[in-house]
C-alpha cells in the first residue's frame, strides 16, 4: 500500500481558524495526511490541532503578558525546532500556512527550517510586495490570496484549494536526478555568462554535475548555506562580483556573513575568480548618470549601468578578499585572469583599466596569506583558455582533496 504523504498546516488558527481547518480538508481530500500545528498566540485554536503551540508555548511558558513580539518570536523558535525534528523522523513531506503579515512572518520563518526540495506554500495577502527577505534563500512559493483572509468564500476557497492542491501534487513530485555525481557549486552573472556556460561545459565532460547560482546576492547566500549542509564537493567562485555591489549598495547586494568564509566542519576546495570585481552595477541610465559618477568609466547595459571601481573601492575589496580567504587557506586557490574580468573590462571596452587591476592585484598579495596559491593568466575570463584552465584547476584540488 502506498504511504499517505503528510503536509504540516502551520498557522495562526486564533485569527486564520476556519482558513486552516479548510487546508486541512482539502488537503485530506487528495489522499495526504494534514498535520495540523497552530502557531497562534492570542487565544486557543477554534478546533484541536495535533500540535498547539499556543497551549504549549504561550500558556506553557507563561507569556502571556509578555510583549507580543516576544511570544511571536517564542512561538517561532518553538514551531522551528518542532519542524526539525518530526522532519528528522520522516513524517513531513511538504508544508502550507495561509496568512496576513504577521501570519506570512511567522509561516515563512518556520519553513525556512526545512531544507531545499520539501514543498513550502504561502498564501499571503502580502504576496505582490517584495519578498526578497520574507523568502530569503528558501524555495518559498508565495501565492498571493488577492483577497484579504478573513473567512471561507466563493474567492478565498479557489485560492486556498489550489494552494491545496499545488502542495498535495508537490509532495507527491518522485523526480530522480539519476547516477549521483560529484557537485559543484559555480556561481555566475550576466557579464560572464559565456565564462561560466564554458566552464559547465567543461566540468560535466569530466562527469561532475554543477550546480550554477546566480550571484546576485541572495544567490551567492543560497550558495554558501547549501555548501554547508553539504551539498558541494567544491566551489568554482566564478562570480564575487556580489562583493562589489554591497560596497557600493548595487544591483546584486545583500551578501551576507557567510560569503566566501570558510566552511567549518568541512573540506570543500574553492577556486576564486574576481569574476565581476572591476565593476559595481547600479539602477541608471545613460539619460540620468548620478553626479558623482560623471567622472567614472561606465558601461550602459539596459536599466543598470556598471561603473568602474576606483583605487579606494578596490583597495577595500582587496582587502576583504584575503580577509576573508586567510580564515580557511588551506582550501582556497585564485586564479586571476590578466585580461579583464567582466563583458566590459577588455582592451577597448568601457570599463578597462589594467592600472586599477594591477592594483587589486598588489593589495591583494600584500594581505593574503602566504600559504594561498594565485595564478594569474594572460587571458581575459570570457576566452577559452581561461575556462579551460579555471576548470581543470577545480577538478585537480578535487583530486588532491580526495588524495
Amino acid at each position: 500500500m502506498k504511504e499517505k504523504k503528510t503536509i504540516a498546516v502551520v498557522g495562526t488558527f486564533d485569527s486564520k481558524g476556519d482558513e486552516h481547518l479548510f487546508l486541512k480538508k482539502q488537503i485530506e481530500a487528495r489522499g495526504c495526511r494534514a498535520l495540523t500545528i497552530n502557531i497562534g498566540t492570542a487565544r486557543p485554536s477554534p478546533f484541536p490541532p495535533d500540535h498547539d503551540l499556543f497551549s504549549d508555548v504561550v500558556l506553557g511558558k507563561d507569556l502571556a503578558n509578555k510583549g507580543r513580539d516576544e511570544m511571536i518570536q517564542a512561538v517561532i523558535s518553538a514551531a522551528r525546532e518542532l519542524i526539525r525534528e518530526i522532519y528528522g523522523r520522516g513524517e513531513i513531506h511538504g508544508i502550507i500556512s495561509a496568512g496576513g503579515g504577521t501570519g506570512t512572518h511567522l509561516g515563512t520563518r518556520i519553513m525556512q527550517a526545512l531544507p531545499m526540495g520539501i514543498p513550502k506554500v504561502m498564501v499571503s495577502t502580502v504576496a505582490s510586495r517584495d519578498m526578497s527577505k520574507t523568502v530569503g534563500t528558501k524555495d518559498i512559493t508565495m501565492m498571493h490570496s488577492v483577497t484579504d483572509i478573513m473567512g471561507i468564500n466563493s474567492l478565498t476557497g479557489a485560492v486556498l484549494d489550489k494552494a491545496a492542491a499545488a502542495v498535495s501534487a508537490m509532495a507527491g513530485s518522485n523526480w530522480k536526478s539519476g547516477e549521483p555525481k560529484k557537485r559543484i557549486a559555480l556561481t555566475m552573472f550576466g557579464f560572464i555568462t559565456r565564462a561560466a556556460e564554458q566552464i559547465r561545459e567543461h566540468l560535466e565532460a569530466l562527469g561532475y554535475e554543477v550546480i550554477p547560482f546566480h550571484a546576485n546576492g541572495t544567490g551567492g547566500n543560497a550558495m554558501e548555506e547549501l555548501a554547508r549542509e553539504g551539498s558541494f564537493d567544491g566551489i568554482l567562485d566564478l562570480a564575487t562580483h556580489e562583493l562589489a555591489d554591497e560596497l557600493k549598495g548595487g544591483y546584486c547586494k545583500g551578501i551576507g556573513p557567510l560569503r566566501l568564509e570558510p566552511i567549518n566542519g568541512r573540506t570543500v576546495p574553492r577556486l576564486v575568480v574576481p569574476g565581476g570585481l572591476d565593476c559595481a552595477v547600479l539602477e541608471f541610465t545613460r539619460q540620468n548618470v548620478p553626479p558623482e559618477f560623471k567622472d567614472r568609466k561606465v558601461f550602459f547595459y539596459d536599466f543598470r549601468s556598471a561603473i568602474r571601481l576606483n583605487l579606494k573601492e578596490t583597495f577595500n575589496l582587496a582587502e576583504q578578499v584575503a580577509g576573508k580567504l586567510n580564515r580557511g587557506p588551506s582550501t582556497v586557490r585564485l586564479l586571476i585572469p590578466l585580461g579583464g574580468w567582466s563583458e566590459a573590462d577588455r582592451e577597448g571596452g568601457p570599463l578597462y583599466d589594467p592600472d586599477m587591476r594591477d592594483a587589486f592585484i598588489e593589495k591583494l598579495k600584500e594581505n593574503l596569506a602566504p600559504q594561498i596559491r594565485v595564478l594569474e593568466v594572460d587571458s581575459h575570463i570570457n576566452d577559452p583558455a581561461f575556462t579551460q584552465l579555471a576548470s581543470s584547476t577545480m577538478h585537480e584540488m578535487l583530486n588532491k582533496k580526495d588524495g
